[in-house]
């Protein structure tokens, strides 16, 4: 079993929706493998997914580096993934199975505290984020390397707490389809809409975020 380091946070049916979607997204990756899965949820919110068969660690190990995994336990020195839960003025706390506090002077992302930070790299809650486990546990640098690039676009607004699929559909729908570039997948539920050169991020928010029961973050340059 490998348990993905990306929480299905929503109830109902939008909860069957994301498993869904991650049942077509685990076949994309894994189908041409020889080996037969079956998807759960934790009582944490995270997904699981159960492997059998000839390709078993082969599928594991493809879902591990396209999701990364939630573990038993933590390794010193070693990247992990956990998702965004809280923060406050002393650092942030991820999910990875357990929490893990990032003291402020860890995160590494330049100058203000993690409220501020949060804010100005669109870090919405539950987004999955790489740390170095240790100690006094910090940020990774392909992490920081990620959020700094965010800075140096042309603006994004991150969306939490709906799949790629319904949050295209809504920008669609409110006649915004000409002012984005892409979607990026974050995580199952976490997402983040590249902007066009020409589009406002806190515009863009404006407009579509009553149509959406999601918290919404502008990145801009």
């Amino acid at each position: 079993m490998v348990v993905l380091a990306s929480k299905v946070t929503v109830r109902g049916e939008a909860r069957e929706r994301a498993l869904d979607g991650l049942e077509s997204m685990v076949g994309d990756a894994i189908g041409e493998l020889d080996v037969e899965w079956t998807i759960g949820v934790r009582d944490d919110d995270f997904p699981s997914v159960t492997i059998e068969g000839p390709d078993a660690a082969a599928a594991r190990s493809v879902l591990g580096e396209q999701w990364g995994t939630i573990t038993p336990q933590l390794t010193d020195g070693e990247v992990h993934v956990g998702t965004l839960n809280s923060w406050d003025a002393d650092g942030i706390v991820l999910d990875a199975g357990q929490p893990v506090h990032i003291p402020a002077d860890q995160l590494g992302l330049g100058e203000g505290g993690p409220s501020r930070i949060r804010r100005r790299f669109g870090l919405v809650q539950h987004l999955p984020m790489q740390f170095v486990a240790g100690e006094t546990p910090r940020l990774a640098d392909a992490e920081r390397d990620r959020l700094f690039e965010w800075t140096r676009g042309d603006g994004r607004v991150n969306v939490n707490n709906v799949t790629r699929s319904e949050l295209r559909a809504t920008l669609n729908r409110a006649g915004h389809a000409e002012d984005i570039v892409t979607i990026e997948r974050l995580g199952l539920l976490e997402q983040s809409v590249v902007c066009t050169p020409e589009t406002a991020p806190p515009g863009l928010i404006a407009s579509v975020g009553k149509y959406l029961p999601a918290e919404m973050l502008a990145v801009t340059p």
